[in-house]
């Protein structure tokens, strides 16, 4: 196992009194240097933007970034992006202290892959990663909102996500898109919010707040958005997911080779 990293250098911020982080993050959100502005118009005249957020209940840092996700997915403050959000929490930190409830093997695997293709030393939290291209430090408002702005001018094909029914421990599904991309369709279901009471480690006292958790990670097809019928399974210790929360499907066509995501769809869904 890795130790669990921040950067220092990249988030030395995150140390200041609270106060004054927030206040900084609240004048970042809105400042038009980064070409940022409070969410106008029709959300169809906007292009999706996929931003996953790599976090853990057991870090100190993380909070913040948080707290900035939740923001970007209630005010969808930069101009010209939809940003979908997910909250994928890691498992690195789990003997450090605090087990995250929401942790899974899964995301930590997904982050070292973002990783190895970065050419990163080493994971870290919180990192957010912006339609599988860009990664940033996920608590820093200005590289958050640049990066989202710049994915945002990128067109992506169109993608439908139809027919949806949950059966029992599986919601069953199908995937449209216009173009003929091909490429790694996945899904992801995620708790609308969650909260958490932390008993020890780096945020012992705490009660954590999260928006968009995954719960599933999900690869449906390797060959694109075809129209078929398609099953998102859940775990066999998933019967509690969605019942004290809203629930937000999330399917992405990302590039075999890149990472990238070519397209991304989310829509409600309900138990």
């Amino acid at each position: 196992m890795r130790f669990p990293t921040h950067r220092p250098a990249r988030i030395v911020y995150l140390f200041l009194p609270a106060a004054l982080v927030a206040g900084w993050l609240h004048f970042s959100d809105f400042s038009h240097s980064t070409g940022v502005a409070a969410a106008t118009g029709d959300a169809d005249q906007r292009q999706p933007v996929l931003v996953e957020l790599f976090t853990s209940e057991g870090c100190s840092s993380c909070p913040p970034a948080d707290a900035l996700l939740a923001r970007l997915d209630a005010t969808q403050f930069v101009a010209g992006a939809q940003a979908i959000v997910l909250s994928e929490h890691v498992t690195y930190w789990n003997d450090l202290g605090w087990r995250d409830p929401f942790s899974m093997d899964a995301m930590t695997e997904r982050q070292r892959q973002y990783a190895s293709r970065f050419g990163l030393d080493s994971v870290y939290t919180p990192q957010a990663v912006i339609d599988g291209t860009t990664d940033v430090v996920g608590s820093d408002s200005t590289a958050l909102s640049r990066a989202v702005a710049r994915a945002a001018v990128k067109p992506k094909a169109e993608l439908v996500i139809e027919n949806a029914q949950w059966t029992g421990d599986a919601i069953h599904f199908t995937v449209r898109s216009a173009a003929r991309f091909q490429g790694r369709l996945m899904a992801a279901l995620a708790e609308d919010e969650t909260h958490s009471s932390v008993a020890r480690g780096e945020n012992a006292g705490r009660t954590l707040h999260h928006v968009a958790v995954v719960r599933v990670l999900q690869t449906m097809s390797e060959g694109g958005a075809d129209g078929r019928l398609l099953t998102l399974q859940l775990p066999t210790q998933g019967s509690s997911i969605g019942q004290n929360a809203g629930l937000r499907m999330v399917v992405f066509l990302a590039d075999h080779t890149s990472g990238r995501i070519l397209a991304v769809a989310e829509r409600e869904i309900t138990r």
